[in-house]
């Protein structure tokens, strides 16, 4: 009788697994079967919305003419380089006004200050101070990757128990290895919920810088077939921003759950 049971719990929790992922894959089949047959009984016209065949034949041949890839390759130089500086540079600040009691009272005030500009609009600005070219792109995403990082690292420092920290101290530990050992492990959750939700963010300045200021990208992409109403290839760009959003968002719960096993 008892393993009968064990064994109705584990198809259970098979099935509890299992269900989700295919819940959310027949959910996606079901939308596009349904926006296939809505553009092929021509109830939408195609200029406003293409039927998603269309959109595959178009994506397939900017990939043979290598549009597709020129425009991609410089579209993932900029929000990685952008990400990976904004992101290490919040998580150091994060951890130092943490930390620290003064850097705390000075610097804190001038990150909630700043913060709710909106980046895209300090654009001009960083064109003017490191001119025209990829640093001022960089920089923009950098500037928007940093804030939600620095404030959710700054979160987890202090909700990590003081207890541990005195305990640590105690046994003597110096700043660094409690840093390292004790309130950077206890502040992963919420410095990798900053990570996923500054990954969004990195995405929509890349495309309004790269429509205001570039030749190459997927913003740009999207700018110049728009101005040419070309919908096809608008959405295949549209379509290679969700992918990557996707991407950027498994990728940082995959390396989540390698850094926090007990999670």
């Amino acid at each position: 009788m008892q393993e009968t049971r064990t064994l109705i719990k584990n198809k259970v929790d098979f099935l509890d697994k299992k269900i989700p992922r295919y819940a959310s894959v027949l959910g996606i089949v079901g939308v596009l079967l349904l926006w296939e047959i809505v553009c092929r009984l021509q109830i939408v016209p195609p200029l406003f919305l293409p039927a998603p065949t269309a959109i595959l034949v178009a994506g397939w041949e900017m990939i043979v003419s290598g549009e597709l890839h020129q425009n991609l390759l410089a579209s993932l130089y900029r929000i990685l380089g952008g990400y990976f500086i904004g992101a290490i540079v919040g998580i150091i600040i994060g951890l130092i006004l943490g930390f620290s009691k003064w850097a705390d009272a000075v610097l804190n005030p001038i990150v909630y200050s700043i913060y709710p500009i909106p980046k895209i609009a300090l654009l001009p600005l960083i064109i003017l101070w490191f001119g025209i070219g990829e640093m001022p792109k960089v920089a923009i995403i950098a500037l928007g990757v940093f804030f939600p990082v620095v404030i959710n690292t700054y979160a987890g420092v202090k909700n990590v128990d003081s207890i541990l920290i005195k305990a640590a101290v105690t046994f003597g530990s110096n700043h660094f290895n409690v840093i390292r050992k004790v309130i950077l492990p206890g502040a992963l959750p919420t410095i990798f919920a900053g990570l996923r939700l500054s990954a969004g963010t990195s995405l929509l300045l890349l495309v309004s810088a790269e429509m205001i200021a570039a030749e190459k990208g997927i913003g740009a992409l999207v700018l110049h077939y728009g101005n040419l109403m070309v919908t096809t290839k608008l959405m295949v760009g549209v379509v290679v921003l969700s992918l990557l959003g996707l991407l950027f968002n498994k990728g940082l719960l995959w390396l989540e759950r390698k850094l926090l096993p007990w999670k």
